[in-house]
C-alpha cells in the first residue's frame, strides 16, 4: 500500500513518528496529539494510514490501542514493524543530575525505565506526557525527560547509556488503514475474540489453532467495559490468509465466539 499521508502520535521525534518514517519514508507525516486523534484523522479520510504501537517487550500490550482496534471496526492493520527502543535521560545543558526532582515522559517509557527511576530518582515526581518527545518542551533546571536516543535538540544533553530496564527492548507497531481487507500472502493474522462465558470455552477456542498447526505469537486479554467478568482476547498467529487451513481455522474459531473480528493481516 502506498500511503501519501500517514498519521501518528507527535510531536516530531516521538517513537511513533520514527516508526511512521520507517513504514512510509516517502509519505507526508501528520502528527497528532493522541492515538485517539490518529484514529479519528484516519477514519474521516484525512490520512491514508495510521501508526499504532501495540506491544512493548518490557511493558506489555499498549492497552489503549488494543481498545481502539476493538471499538473501531473500520481499523485494519496491513503491516507490522518491530522497532528497537533505546531510552535516554534528557536534561538541559548545565543541569546536574542531583538537582532533578521531576521526570517527564510518556507512560510507556516511564514503565520501561521504572527500575532505573526507582534506583536513581526514588523521590522524583513522575509526570506523564502524551509522547516521549513532548517531554523535551517541559525541561527546566529541576526536570529531566525520557526520550529516544535518536532525538537531538539544541541545549539538551542525553545520557550516554540506554536507561531502559531491559536493553533488548522492542516495540511492535502496526500500520492501519480504514476499511482494509486481507491481501494474501500474509505471515501473521491479528484478531479479537469474545468467547461464550462458560467453562472450557477458552481451552476449546485455543485448541482450534493447535489442531490446524497454527502457532500463536501473541495473546492478550482486556475486560469488556459493560460486561463484568467477560473479556476480549487479542490474538496473533502465524499464517497465510490465503491458505485453506487458515480459512478453516478462522471459520471454526468464529463459531465459538459471541463476537469475532480479524483486526489485521500482514
Amino acid at each position: 500500500m502506498a500511503a501519501h499521508r500517514v498519521c501518528c502520535l507527535g510531536p516530531s521525534g516521538s517513537w511513533s513518528a520514527l516508526a511512521a518514517e520507517k513504514f512510509c519514508p516517502e509519505s507526508e507525516i501528520v502528527l497528532c496529539r493522541t492515538f485517539s486523534v490518529c484514529c479519528e484523522v484516519l477514519l474521516r479520510g484525512d490520512a491514508d494510514a495510521a501508526v499504532f504501537p501495540i506491544e512493548n517487550s518490557i511493558h506489555g500490550g499498549v492497552l489503549a490501542n488494543l481498545d481502539l482496534f476493538e471499538r473501531n471496526p473500520r481499523l485494519f492493520a496491513e503491516r507490522e514493524l518491530i522497532l528497537p527502543i533505546d531510552h535516554r535521560l534528557a536534561r538541559r545543558e548545565g543541569v546536574p543530575i542531583s538537582r532533578i526532582t521531576r521526570i517527564f515522559s510518556h507512560e510507556q517509557a516511564i514503565g520501561q525505565c521504572s527500575e532505573y527511576l526507582r534506583r536513581c530518582f526514588p523521590d522524583a515526581q513522575i509526570v506523564y506526557t502524551e509522547s516521549t518527545a513532548e517531554s523535551l518542551s517541559r525541561l527546566d533546571e529541576h526536570s529531566a525527560g525520557i526520550v529516544g536516543a535518536h532525538l537531538h535538540a539544541e541545549g539538551v544533553v542525553l545520557s550516554e547509556e540506554n536507561i531502559a530496564d531491559e536493553k533488548n527492548n522492542v516495540t511492535h507497531f502496526l500500520l492501519a488503514v480504514a476499511d482494509g481487507t486481507p491481501h494474501p500472502p500474509t505471515e501473521k493474522i491479528f484478531l479479537c475474540a469474545r468467547l461464550r462465558h462458560r467453562a472450557g470455552s477458552l481451552l476449546s477456542f485455543l485448541k482450534i489453532f493447535a489442531r490446524y498447526d497454527l502457532n500463536l505469537t501473541k495473546i492478550e486479554s482486556r475486560p469488556v467495559r459493560d460486561c463484568v467478568g467477560e473479556y476480549n482476547f487479542f490474538i496473533e498467529f502465524e499464517g497465510d490468509f490465503g491458505e485453506e487451513r487458515v480459512k478453516s481455522a478462522l471459520t471454526e474459531a468464529r463459531e465459538h465466539c459471541v463476537r469475532f473480528r480479524v483486526l489485521g493481516a500482514y
